[in-house]
């Protein structure tokens, strides 16, 4: 449901945009992170029922875990009071997302790959180098190399993270 409203409002909003111009602003207001944001704004977290495990590791603020509750209460809007109401309740939410959505909404990792192709470089390569912390609650430290030699490194609570920043971390390197 979400991917199908965020598709008719990106295209309702530029409807001369070519496929490769749609689906990077399409990513970026459908991903994990996205969804999580909007779990926040409406204070979701709040009202999940939990373990006690999960409440002592911070359930209620992880990226997937609110991601995964925004989903399900779309789908049961959705499963409750049709799809008339469930893309009204996406287009609320996601309102000032569909409006401030970047041209181009490339993620870092992304881009650095772009980048890698259009100098005829393999795609980076992503290395975890350290993990600290406790299980519920690792701290990822990873590498991206180039073929050609330059290395960044960066520093998350995920490896998704960590490896975005490392990109766009290398991206500055590399185009600066």
């Amino acid at each position: 449901m979400l991917g199908l409203v965020m598709a008719e409002a990106l295209l309702d909003a530029d409807t001369t945009a070519s496929e490769g111009q749609i689906a990077p602003r399409y990513n970026a207001l459908v991903r994990r992170e996205a969804c999580a944001a909007v779990a926040r704004e409406i204070d979701l977290g709040a009202v999940l029922k939990l373990g006690r495990s999960e409440m002592k590791s911070g359930g209620r603020r992880k990226d997937a875990l609110l991601a995964d509750a925004m989903e399900a209460v779309i789908a049961a809007v959705w499963l409750d009071a049709g799809h008339a109401a469930a893309r009204g309740v996406v287009r609320a939410l996601w309102s000032s997302r569909i409006a401030a959505v970047d041209d181009d909404a490339r993620d870092p990792k992304t881009s650095l790959q772009e980048w890698a192709q259009a100098r005829r470089e393999p795609p980076p390569a992503y290395v975890e180098v350290a993990r600290s912390g406790p299980d519920h609650a690792p701290i990822f430290t990873i590498e991206v190399r180039l073929q050609s030699g330059p290395t960044a490194q960066a520093t998350a609570g995920s490896k998704r993270h960590a490896e975005q920043a490392a990109a766009e971390a290398l991206l500055e390197k590399v185009t600066t």
